[in-house]
């Protein structure tokens, strides 16, 4: 195993997590961390033009060399580096703008909300799918109210619809993992509840309030006051976990009125 990775190789279950992008042939698809290539094979049957981003320089020249030994690299650009260094939409888009891209891939459990963010830098893929850890996925899609719901859920549901799609033993991998993971579907909502200027803002923002989970609201959120808070309609006695993501937005938007 090379940086942090488990390989998944079981036919079915790379063929659910492409079918989950809804692949369109000749669409271009990045996809992150290919490993030894098993999706990538997948991905390139059902005719996409894959972009391979692999930080493992050996396992990136072996994916480059199998492919130019069997004359099909016209399909595939395998890109050597870091995935959170490089800028993705300067990337090589084959036939496609990457104006209309997708992305896909088995993700590090330790650089999940790195990746994810970005990934949802504008402009905005038309997808992403993503294999992460169990406990990551329930966090990201949890409705607001319960113990799971908090700064990564409102994050991204304010941009994306979020769908748990499975789980995957950690059978299905090699080396197995010590966790269970499940794959994770994003979509671009057509309206975002906030503007690519202000994902960043309101991510500092929720994560603030929710650094102060178990206060109420006039002590979760920075600089409120009870009076303030009320003036926007909100009960200053409510806790930030009962907060809607759409709240969230109207919060940090009115933040200069508490």
């Amino acid at each position: 195993m090379r940086l942090g990775q488990h390989f998944l190789s079981d036919p079915g279950i790379l063929g659910r997590i492409a079918d989950a992008l809804d692949p369109v042939p000749g669409e271009t698809v990045i996809e992150i961390g290919p490993g030894k290539g098993t999706l990538t094979e997948i991905l390139l049957a059902r005719g996409l033009m894959v972009i391979a981003v692999e930080k493992d320089r050996a396992l990136a020249e072996e994916l480059r060399a199998r492919y130019a030994v069997r004359g099909e690299r016209e399909n595939l650009t395998v890109i050597a580096g870091d995935a959170l260094r490089l800028d993705w939409h300067r990337f090589p888009a084959h036939r496609a703008p990457l104006t209309a891209h997708k992305i896909i891939g088995n993700i590090p459990y330790y650089i999940t909300s790195p990746l994810l963010e970005k990934a949802m830098e504008p402009p905005l893929p038309a997808r992403i799918v993503f294999l992460v850890q169990a406990e990551v996925a329930d966090r990201i899609a949890a409705p607001p109210g319960g113990k799971t719901y908090g700064a990564l859920s409102v994050g991204v549901q304010a941009v994306c619809r979020v769908e748990r799609l499975f789980t995957v033993a950690p059978g299905a991998f090699r080396p197995p993992p010590k966790v269970r993971s499940a794959l994770l579907r994003l979509t671009p909502l057509a309206e975002p509840l906030v503007a690519p200027a202000e994902a960043k803002a309101l991510r500092a923002f929720v994560t603030a309030c929710f650094s102060r989970r178990r206060k109420q609201l006039h002590n979760a959120v920075p600089g409120a006051t009870a009076e303030g808070l009320r003036a926007l309609g909100f009960d200053p006695r409510a806790r930030p976990e009962t907060l809607a993501p759409r709240d969230f937005v109207r919060l940090l938007r009115g933040s200069a009125q508490l």
